[in-house]
């Protein structure tokens, strides 16, 4: 009885990873496929798709029982489900002030709302790096929500004036120990400023059920008391937070962008750089040398405009956007281990074009090298999460056994990119863990 009690008052964060369901088989016909790896689609093929796995892909005719659902793709491409990586899922429809201050319940339905949105978009998963995003995610897992899988890592971890510090002075001096503020409270940031205090808030995020940790290790635009070339976290606290992702099985990622930080970061252990954008030849080689993941973003102007000029958040963006062009070569000099994601904040017409974004990366990279490295490359970094991967089988190749997260395009996207960025018109249907989303072809 007492077992049962306390299953019963387990939070969501608690779940274990998403079970194999026992659920319609449906087998696509005459599918040109673009499996996530190679840079050519492979021979017209048939998929059967059973429960939420690819059983069987075969160039071949494939036998089906009489209640498998057949249907015929018309020489289509089949791809894998893109996946974001970086993302905040509560932070794309409020403002600011709305995303601290605001309603929670209020911020968790518009947050549903773009949830389902994002499917539509063609991302059946995104790595979430900073907010209260656990609610959202239990509510897609168990059915209650449409949206897509989400790996969470929490509250954006940093420290007293740091990027993700979003209090007003009128909250300090802070009292170690004392009530936490609203963007506390509400779990999207946690403040900490020793190696003892970085340990407690890296195991408050895994306790709630984080995939992977966030720190912010380095000075940041949006944050009103937080230079763009401060180094933030010591080392030793930067240890604290690697040593405690790695007892977990999983690992660090920090938000940094001027060389100082992320040599600091690599040093301390962490596994992956956000952004990055401020580097030099020789921290780019390091990362390389390390074999270091580097998580990039190719943001879109609106991003940095839409700071009012003037402002302190303006001067920032002024500063680091035209880095980040220079980053994606020096990625593609050193052959760093790259990965691909949005960072979309506050802004829903910007999520919109979320694969315009993707679409973008053709200024340095062929179109199929940016699909590779939406879809198996992104999954690669995906799966440093170890066991505290919410979901159990591979993502972002369309290979036997792989989850069936599958869109059906109307086109070749590695001849034309840009059927991406319009996905309510080319993505004729979307699935994810084997269950059909959307289906615009005709009966």
């Amino acid at each position: 009885m007492l077992t049962a009690v306390l299953v019963a008052l387990s939070p969501p964060g608690e779940a274990q990873p998403t079970s194999p369901v026992v659920g319609e088989s449906i087998l696509f016909q005459n599918v040109r496929i673009f499996d996530g790896k190679s840079s050519t689609l492979l021979t017209l093929s048939n998929v059967l798709v059973r429960g939420n796995k690819i059983e069987r892909i075969s160039t071949s005719a494939i036998a089906v029982d009489a209640g498998t659902r057949v249907i015929d793709c018309g020489g289509r491409t089949l791809m894998p489900g893109l996946i974001d990586m970086h993302w905040h899922a509560m932070l794309i429809r409020p403002t600011p002030a709305e995303a601290i201050f605001g309603d929670v319940g209020y911020n968790n339905l518009i947050a549903s709302d773009e949830a389902k949105d994002t499917l539509m978009r063609g991302f059946t998963t995104v790595r979430d790096v900073g907010g209260p995003v656990f609610g959202l995610k239990h509510a897609i897992d168990d059915g209650t929500i449409v949206g897509p899988r989400i790996y969470p890592s929490g509250a954006m971890i940093t420290v007293t004036s740091g990027h993700g510090d979003f209090r007003q002075l009128t909250d300090l001096p802070r009292t170690i120990g004392g009530p936490p503020t609203r963007g506390e409270q509400i779990g999207g940031m946690a403040i900490a400023d020793s190696p003892d205090e970085v340990r407690v808030r890296v195991r408050e995020q895994l306790m709630q059920g984080a995939s992977q940790i966030k720190l912010t290790a380095g000075g940041g635009v949006s944050s009103p008391f937080s230079p763009i070339d401060v180094v933030t976290f010591t080392e030793p606290e930067l240890r604290a937070a690697v040593e405690a992702a790695q007892n977990w099985g999983t690992y660090v990622t920090v938000h940094a962008f001027t060389p100082e930080a992320i040599q600091q970061a690599i040093a301390a252990g962490v596994k992956c750089i956000e952004h990055g954008f401020l580097m030099d030849d020789a921290t780019a080689k390091l990362i390389a040398d390390k074999g270091i993941w580097l998580s990039l973003q190719p943001l879109p102007d609106e991003l940095r405009t839409g700071f009012p000029e003037g402002s302190v958040q303006r001067e920032k963006a002024d500063e680091v956007f035209p880095g980040i062009a220079k980053t994606y070569v020096l990625a593609k000099k050193y052959k760093i281990k790259t990965a691909w994601g949005t960072d979309v904040l506050f802004s829903r017409a910007l999520a919109q074009r979320q694969g315009a974004i993707l679409a973008s990366l053709v200024r340095w990279y062929t179109p199929s090298e940016a699909l590779i490295m939406a879809t198996s490359t992104n999954a690669e970094l995906l799966a440093l999460s170890g066991k505290r991967s919410p979901y159990r089988g591979k993502l972002g190749v369309v290979e036997v056994d792989a989850l069936a997260d599958l869109l059906l395009v109307d086109g070749n996207p590695l001849q034309d990119i840009n059927l991406v960025a319009d996905p309510a018109k080319n993505f004729v249907i979307i699935m994810k863990d084997g269950k059909i989303y959307k289906n615009a072809l005709t009966k």
